[in-house]
């Protein structure tokens, strides 16, 4: 097998806010394994706040050997391998992990959802994202986002209330919320918790800073809505450190290091009891098609990340009327 790779930066349509950041553009690294003439395609997505770039990227899958190996069908030894050669690095270790699964996708010529087992008519609902930004753009967000059943909300600033005021003044849409650990204060988000309950908010998402367990475990215990964690929540030992902390947890490829991990953390959510997300960064269609394959499991799905770019080069699961739309393409689900 050969591994190859290139840095492409993404374009977004829109300024995007969350509570610590903004941006208009994410970095991503565009990966390609071939084996006996089949290609499969990974992605890593590196918003700065990660601590990954282009940069750590390329240094990072410089070192990946896949010549190493003959059977691309050797995923764990494969996968550990690549897990081991350096902490850390999980957006990049994913975009092998992808590639590798479109590849072993395309030799079975089955998509993941069915070699799993997975029922796609049960894929769910799509949100889609409204970032913070003034009044105005948000309503101007909010009516290109007509055919979705559902936004997510990035909170977390003073303008908290005010943000869903003008949302409210336009849709009477679900929401579901996400604070981007913008809370500093238990009893303040709660009480905000509690105003969001009257204002048909489905979920609150990371509502204070990851290492704050403690007091995110007080606000799961008195909150009337679902409290999921997504910082606090990375790989696979986070999901047992945060059980009894959070009602659920989202579960990203880039944190995660890619499908084989999300798939356990999926399972062993499941198995604890608690809710699953099915989140993503700004992606292009690529990372967004394989986190897709998941999508049949969860509660919830957020993956909007390539909708929220205007230089996708994938083609892959497509939405229709905010529904995420799987199909029998093999591997990831490009076309």
């Amino acid at each position: 097998m050969k591994l190859t790779f290139k840095p492409y930066t993404l374009e977004l349509e829109h300024l995007f806010t969350i509570a610590k950041s903004s941006r208009t553009t994410t970095p991503v690294i565009l990966t390609e394994i071939e084996f006996e003439g089949i290609v499969g395609h990974g992605e890593a997505s590196m918003p700065p706040y990660l601590g990954e770039n282009q940069e750590t990227a390329v240094a990072f899958l410089s070192k990946v050997n896949l010549e190493q190996f003959k059977d691309p069908f050797d995923m764990e030894n494969i996968l550990n391998y690549v897990d081991s050669i350096a902490e850390k690095n999980s957006a990049a270790k994913a975009s092998v992990d992808i590639a590798l699964h479109d590849l072993v996708g395309k030799l079975l010529k089955k998509p993941w959802y069915a070699i799993w087992g997975f029922d796609r008519d049960k894929a769910p609902y799509t949100d889609f994202t409204i970032g913070i930004d003034t009044p105005e753009v948000v309503k101007q967000k909010v009516k290109e986002a007509e055919i979705y059943k559902i936004l997510k909300v990035k909170l977390g600033s003073e303008d908290d209330k005010k943000l869903i005021e003008v949302i409210r003044s336009i849709t009477d849409k679900p929401i579901r919320v996400d604070a981007n650990q913008g809370w500093k204060d238990k009893h303040y988000a709660l009480d905000l918790i509690n105003w969001l309950k009257e204002r048909n908010v489905e979920i609150v998402e990371q509502p204070m800073p990851k290492e704050m367990l403690d007091d995110m475990a007080w606000i799961t215990e008195r909150s009337p809505l679902p409290i999921i964690g997504d910082e606090s929540v990375q790989r696979l030992p986070d999901v047992i450190k945060v059980h009894g902390v959070f009602d659920g947890i989202n579960i990203k490829l880039m944190k995660s290091t890619g499908l084989r991990e999300a798939h356990k953390m999926l399972l062993l959510a499941r198995s604890l009891g608690m809710k699953v997300m099915l989140g993503c960064m700004t992606e292009t269609s690529c990372g967004i098609s394989a986190a897709s394959q998941l999508s049949p499991m969860v509660d919830w799905a957020d993956l909007d990340g390539n909708l929220l770019i205007k230089n996708d080069p994938y083609r892959g699961t497509k939405v229709l009327n905010g529904k995420l739309v799987l199909t029998d393409t093999p591997g990831i689900g490009l076309v």
